[in-house]
C-alpha cells in the first residue's frame, strides 16, 4: 500500500480534485439554473432539461480549457526542467500528459452528449410551444417578443412544426449549427484516435486531429445567439414570476404582473478558453520557429530488422538522455511531424534517431535518404529536414536513482541507447560523479536481427567496465521472445561459449520471457532501503505487468525498498 501512494498516490489526487471539480461545476450551475426566480419562467417553457443543458456546459468550458495544456510540448518541457518549479513526483506526473489529455477528451465527449440530448429536448419544446393553439403558459410565453416593446423568451420565431421546426433551428441559428459542427468535430476527432487508427493510418489521426481549431472555434461562437434566455433583473422586482404564472391571461393588464421582460446570456465559453488557446498559440509558434532552423544529416547508417538512423547537426540544440523530437521531411509530407527518441548522448557532437520502417511515411523518408540503394549516397541528394525539439521524458530522471532497472521492448530500446552513451561517456571521464551506481538493462525482442544494431553499444561498455575493474555496474538480460523452445535448442549447444553466438556479447541470450516477479525479488534483496527507478519503453501490456511488480515488492515501511515505475510516452 505504502508503494502504491507512491507510485500512483499523486496521480489519484489529480484524478479525484479533477473529477470533484467536475462535480462540483456541474452541481453548481444545475442550480443557478434550476432554482432561481430568473430562470421560473424559462423552466416553464423548457422543464428540467434546461438545467440539464446548462450544467454540462459548464463543465464543457472547464475541461476546454484543460484539454490543450497537456499537448503543450514546451511548456512541459520548461516545466520538467526547472527543478525550482517540479520535484520528481511532480515531474512523473506531466509524463502522464498524454493518459490526462485523453481523459479529459472523454470527459468532453460525455458532456458533450449530455449537453446535446438536453437540448434536443428544449429545441422540440420550443417548436411546439410555438406552434400550439391551446392557451397555456407556455404559448403565452413564446408569443412574448411578437408585439413591439416586448422582448421574447422562446428564440423559436417562425412557426414551423416539428420535425421540420427541429432541422430549420439546427441548421439556421448560429447556436444550433455551431453545436452541430462542432460535435461532428468531436466524434471526428475522437473516433480517429484509437489505437488502431494511429497505428495503422496516421495520417487519418494526424488530419482529423487538426479538426481542433474548427472545434474551438466553433466553442467560442457557440453562445453567441445568447437562445439561453431568463428574466431581467429589473422586471423580476415588479413581476413575481410564482406568483403571475398562474394569472399569465392578464398580464400587462394588471399592475401587479406586467408582461415579464426577458434577455440573454452573454456568451461566456471564450473567458475560460482564451488563455489556453493564446497559451497554445504561442507554443505552435516556437514549434515553427524551431523547426524551420536549418538541420544537417550528416550520416545515414542501415542496419538490420528493417532499421536505419540519421545522425544530424543543428545550431545551439541541446538535449539530456531520453528526450525525443518531432520530424518533419518535406519530401514525404508537408504537414506530417512523427515523434522519434533520441538515440545519440549530450556528450556527443550529433544528435541521432533510430527508424524502423512500419508505414507509408517511414517507407518514405527511407527511399528519400537512399536506404534502398547499395552505392554511397551523396549528401547534396539527401533530402530536408525540419527537427521540432528535443522534448522531455521519464528517462531524463534515470540519473536521480543509485539503482535503476531499464526494460525495452523492441525498438522501444532507444531511449536506453542515450542512457547508456552517456553512462559510458560519463565513466570515460569521472565515473564518481555518477550518482548511479547499479543498472539492471532488459531488453525483449522477438527476433535475432533485432539486436545487431545495438550489440555494438553493449559490448563497448561491456569492455569499459571490465577495463575499469567495475564489470558490476552494468547487468544486462536479452531476452528473444520470438522463438520456441524447438528453435532454442540448436543454439543452447553452444551455451558454454565464451561469447553468445547470436549478440556475440559475453552475456547469454536467453529464449522466452523473463518471470518478473523473480527479477524484481532478486533487485529488491540486493538492494535494501533504496529507491529503485524502473523505465520502461514498451507495449501497454508490459506497462500493466512491471507497474504491478513495482507496488507488489515495494515494502510498506518507508525505509526499505520501494520500486518507481516510470514509462515512456508520445
Amino acid at each position: 500500500m505504502g508503494n502504491w501512494v507512491v507510485n500512483e498516490g499523486l496521480s489519484i489526487l489529480v484524478i479525484l480534485v479533477w473529477l470533484g471539480l467536475n462535480a462540483f461545476l456541474f452541481w453548481w450551475y444545475y442550480r443557478v439554473y434550476d432554482v432561481p426566480d430568473k430562470y421560473y419562467y424559462s423552466r416553464q417553457l423548457l422543464g428540467s432539461a434546461l438545467a440539464w443543458a446548462r450544467a454540462p456546459a459548464a463543465c464543457l468550458n472547464f475541461n476546454c480549457l484543460l484539454i490543450l495544456l497537456p499537448v503543450c510540448r514546451n511548456l512541459l518541457s520548461f516545466l520538467r526542467g526547472s527543478s525550482a518549479c517540479c520535484s520528481t513526483r511532480i515531474r512523473r506526473q506531466l509524463d502522464r500528459n498524454l493518459t490526462f489529455h485523453k481523459m479529459v477528451a472523454w470527459m468532453i465527449a460525455l458532456h458533450t452528449a449530455i449537453h446535446t440530448i438536453a437540448h434536443l429536448f428544449n429545441v422540440e419544446r420550443c417548436v411546439d410551444a410555438r406552434v400550439e393553439t391551446k392557451e397555456t403558459i407556455q404559448v403565452a410565453l413564446s408569443r412574448l417578443g411578437d408585439e413591439p416593446g416586448e422582448t421574447y423568451l422562446n428564440f423559436v420565431r417562425k412557426k414551423i412544426p416539428n420535425p421540420e421546426g427541429g432541422l430549420y433551428v439546427a441548421f439556421t441559428y448560429l447556436a444550433g449549427l455551431s453545436g452541430v459542427v462542432i460535435t461532428l468535430a468531436l466524434i471526428l476527432i475522437i473516433t480517429s484516435s484509437t489505437k488502431t487508427i494511429r497505428r495503422s493510418y496516421f495520417e487519418v489521426f494526424w488530419y482529423t486531429h487538426h479538426l481542433f481549431v474548427i472545434f474551438f472555434i466553433g466553442l467560442v461562437i457557440h453562445g453567441a445567439g445568447r437562445i439561453v434566455r431568463g428574466q431581467t433583473d429589473e422586471s423580476l422586482k415588479q413581476h413575481n414570476p410564482k406568483i403571475c404564472d398562474k394569472n399569465f391571461t392578464q398580464w400587462g393588464k394588471i399592475s401587479s404582473c406586467p408582461i415579464p421582460q426577458f434577455a440573454g446570456n452573454p456568451p461566456m465559453t471564450w473567458k475560460w478558453v482564451v488563455v489556453p488557446m493564446i497559451l497554445y498559440f504561442f507554443e505552435r509558434l516556437v514549434r515553427f520557429w524551431r523547426s524551420q532552423q536549418k538541420v544537417v544529416i550528416t550520416k545515414v547508417v542501415n542496419h538490420p530488422f528493417k532499421t536505419f538512423e540519421l545522425q544530424m547537426m543543428k545550431k545551439g540544440f541541446k538535449m539530456e538522455v531520453g528526450q525525443y523530437i518531432f520530424v518533419q521531411c518535406p519530401t514525404v509530407s508537408h504537414l506530417e511531424w512523427h515523434p522519434f527518441t533520441l538515440t545519440s548522448a549530450p556528450e556527443e557532437d550529433y544528435f541521432s534517431i533510430h527508424i524502423r520502417i512500419v508505414g507509408d511515411w517511414t517507407e518514405g523518408l527511407s527511399s528519400a535518404c537512399g536506404c534502398d540503394k547499395q552505392e554511397f549516397q551523396e549528401a547534396w541528394k539527401l533530402p530536408k529536414i525540419l527537427v521540432d525539439g528535443p522534448f522531455g521524458t521519464a528517462s531524463e530522471d534515470v540519473f536521480s536513482y543509485e539503482t535503476v532497472m531499464l526494460v525495452g521492448a523492441g525498438i522501444g530500446v532507444t531511449p536506453f541507447a542515450s542512457i547508456l552513451k552517456s553512462v559510458w561517456y560519463k565513466y570515460c571521464s569521472d565515473a564518481t560523479s555518477l550518482r548511479l551506481k547499479k543498472i539492471y538493462f532488459y531488453w525483449l525482442c522477438r527476433d535475432t536481427h533485432a539486436f545487431e544494431w545495438f550489440a555494438d553499444l553493449l559490448q563497448s561498455l561491456e569492455n569499459q567496465m571490465q577495463e575499469r575493474d567495475n564489470a558490476q555496474f552494468l547487468s544486462y538480460n536479452i531476452y528473444l521472445t520470438g522463438w520456441d523452445e524447438s528453435q532454442a535448442t540448436h543454439f543452447t549447444v553452444h551455451h558454454d561459449e565464451e561469447k553468445d553466438v547470436i549478440t556475440g556479447l559475453k552475456q547469454k541470450t536467453l529464449y522466452g520471457r523473463p518471470n518478473w516477479e523473480t527479477e524484481f525479488k532478486t533487485i529488491a534483496s540486493q538492494h535494501p532501503s533504496s529507491r529503485v527507478g524502473v523505465f520502461l519503453c514498451g507495449p501497454e501490456a508490459l506497462a500493466e505487468t512491471l507497474n504491478k511488480q513495482c507496488i507488489n515488492n515495494s515494502d510498506a515501511d518507508p525505509r526499505g525498498v520501494h520500486f518507481i515505475f516510470n514509462k515512456e510516452n508520445f
